[in-house]
């Protein structure tokens, strides 16, 4: 079975689907022995880990490709949902997208309803006409069918245009064949009841990581709201950051490493030395 054949068999099945955020080879190979049968490429932990920035459309469609092929090469079982942002431009951006996913493995990608260029502000997601986001969705709806690549059609205009609007974009993305549906910034578990509604049966998908202004259930919560999929872009990433920062600190304190540190044998254990010493052990030249 392909990557997106493989992932429409998991999404079929029953029960609330949990997408670790990954960025790059390690965050990729370690959800994959924890074992999480896929993964979400974020674009906030990208741009955090690639640029040490903020997540304002920053990042390139070169730098989340290749970020992408990390976290492929890490864990090439791993049916990954990569975010595809706003396509990187027009609707024949969105079909070049699209299709460089689906050739390359990805099992779904991301397409937003977002302008850009984006406004030289932080605050808000100043979104396309509805028009306009139907060609964007039309476009990479007819670019998957290459390769069978899901598409996870997302708007993010509940803040700047209101709930309504946003449902009716989603019902429209079911319309023109999205496989996936998002609706960014619910407010409330009501909102998120009526955008699954809106779904017509397809999966739906949501952000669950605390910090921005937007209802947060929990788990459990979340599958009894209709929720299909749901990911945690700080889950691994604001821990990292939290050891990078102690190990930092104990360097600092005259220490050669912080208590949290792995030893060293799990450490090279995870980073596969043994495994290349096997792999590499028929290409020895003896004698």
């Amino acid at each position: 079975m392909t990557a997106p054949e493989r992932m429409r068999a998991l999404l079929a099945e029953p029960g609330f689907v949990v997408m670790p955020a990954v960025w790059d080879g390690l965050s990729s190979k370690l959800s994959a022995a924890a074992g999480y049968k896929t993964a979400f490429l974020s674009g906030s932990c990208v741009a955090a880990s690639r640029l040490g920035g903020p997540d304002l459309d920053l990042i390139s469609f070169g730098e989340m490709f290749d970020s992408f092929n990390m976290v492929h090469a890490a864990a090439p079982d791993t049916l990954v949902l990569a975010d595809g942002d706003h396509g990187y431009g027009n609707a024949m951006n969105v079909q070049r997208t699209v299709r460089a996913y689906g050739r390359a493995g990805a099992a779904a990608i991301l397409i937003e309803d977002k302008i850009t260029p984006r406004a030289l502000t932080s605050a808000g997601k100043p979104c396309l006409p509805r028009e306009e986001a139907r060609m964007k969705v039309r476009a990479a709806v007819e670019a998957a069918k290459e390769s069978g690549i899901l598409i996870l059609a997302r708007t993010d205009c509940r803040p700047t245009q209101g709930f309504d609007e946003a449902v009716a974009r989603i019902e429209m993305y079911v319309e023109e064949g999205a496989d996936i549906l998002f609706l960014d910034s619910p407010a409330d578990d009501d909102e998120i009841r009526r955008a699954v509604k809106a779904a017509a049966g397809r999966p739906s998908f949501a952000v669950l990581s605390p910090g921005a202004p937007r209802a947060l259930p929990n788990r459990t919560q979340a599958a009894n709201l209709g929720l299909k999929i749901g990911t945690y872009p700080t889950g691994m990433l604001s821990p990292a950051a939290a050891g990078i920062k102690a190990g930092l600190a104990a360097l600092l304190a005259g220490e050669a490493e912080s208590p949290a540190a792995l030893p060293p044998a799990e450490l090279r254990a995870i980073l596969g030395y043994a495994d290349y010493d096997a792999q590499a052990k028929p290409f020895i030249v003896t004698g």
